[in-house]
């Protein structure tokens, strides 16, 4: 489901005297917090602050505009920083993870048939892996094209081929 503020990180303590902030991005890699000019301390956009951030290994260092020294940059330790949903550039065919937990799924060739909920995704590395429950528990599937035939966020529909197996304790 499209969300018009996403959760991209997290501040998780201060670094240096002048007010930068160690984040830990909860986006695919550091580099990506650098495209934007303004986070949020909010899911609703209503706390903005203006930024410049720089990857620091697999964390983030962010500066924050008024935020000069040590003292005010460890107020802000735990919190969640959010970014603007349009502020950001996906390439076709590519979700943030946050847009897919709750898409309902469904098998692509009996639309009648609904396997469950997308509740988590697990990223492998070699690809992801999504976790969709339903009242009978939570069944693992490669999030790969053979199997992820169609995925439609905006109206929080998934359509799948599953691996033969998965679901078969199903009725």
């Amino acid at each position: 489901m499209i969300k018009d503020y996403l959760e991209i990180g997290k501040i998780t303590g201060t670094h240096g005297i002048r007010g930068e902030m160690r984040v830990q991005p909860w986006c695919d890699t550091p580099e990506f917090m650098k495209k934007f000019k303004t986070l949020y301390l909010d899911k609703k956009g209503e706390k903005p602050l203006k930024v410049s951030c720089r990857p620091n290994g697999h964390m983030v260092i962010m500066k924050a505009e008024g935020i000069d020294n040590i003292e005010e940059a460890s107020k802000y330790r735990e919190k969640v920083l959010f970014m603007k949903r349009s502020d950001a550039k996906l390439p076709e065919g590519k979700y943030f993870i946050q847009e897919l937990v709750d898409c309902r799924v469904i098998d692509a060739d009996d639309e009648g048939k609904c396997y469950g909920v997308l509740t988590d995704v697990s990223q492998t590395g070699a690809n992801d892996v999504w976790h969709i429950t339903n009242e009978s528990g939570e069944y693992l599937i490669p999030a790969i094209p053979p199997v992820v035939i169609d995925t439609d966020v905006v109206s929080g529909i998934i359509k799948i081929r599953p691996l033969r197996g998965i679901f078969d304790d199903e009725n």
